[in-house]
């Protein structure tokens, strides 16, 4: 086998990404305090078609350069929008029609492997702060709290791979 080379990789630009159909996935960051994990969900959301990125409370916005490291170019192509208060935006939301997801340890949750999105509806994506996870009002609001399995000795994962992780896991039920 031989690596392919980025030329052969037959990518999207960033004006393509804008017009391409999207995975019917909004993300929505609670307060998170690290710029690269915030590039990172940038990187993981144009890989995934993502519609769009909320960034919410502390959570820094574009242009910074610690979120261009991770970013690499992401923030150009991802729709984006700060608003300061995660909850007024959920409700906005929930009016829309969109279906609310806190990724979080919380009683009823269910395991992401369990969890099937229904073709047709618009998912909101809650990642939380990398020590407080996502808000209790938030969680409280949300439609449904998908947890992550894990196995080892660890509470959580980084917000950065927990985002692979679950675009990634929505992403491919909702196109297979």
């Amino acid at each position: 086998m031989r690596k392919l080379k980025n030329s052969e990789l037959k990518r999207l630009s960033p004006s393509e990404f804008k017009s391409a159909q999207k995975t019917p996935i909004i993300v929505i960051l609670d307060n998170i305090r690290s710029l690269n994990n915030i590039g990172s969900v940038f990187r993981t959301c144009d890989a995934f078609l993502i519609e769009k990125i909320y960034l919410c409370g502390i959570t820094a916005t574009p242009p910074h350069k610690d979120i261009h490291k991770t970013a690499l170019g992401s923030t150009d192509s991802v729709q984006w929008e700060y608003v300061k208060d995660t909850i007024d935006l959920v409700e906005k939301l929930k009016k829309d029609g969109i279906k609310i997801l806190s990724i979080e340890q919380a009683e009823g949750s269910v395991m992401l492997h369990d969890f099937r999105p229904l073709t047709g509806t618009t998912y909101a994506v809650i990642f939380g702060n990398e020590v407080k996870g996502v808000q209790q009002e938030v969680v409280s609001t949300s439609d449904a709290v998908i947890e992550i399995p894990q196995f080892g000795t660890k509470h959580s994962l980084n917000i950065s791979v927990s985002s692979g992780v679950v675009l990634w896991d929505l992403f491919s039920k909702l196109n297979h």
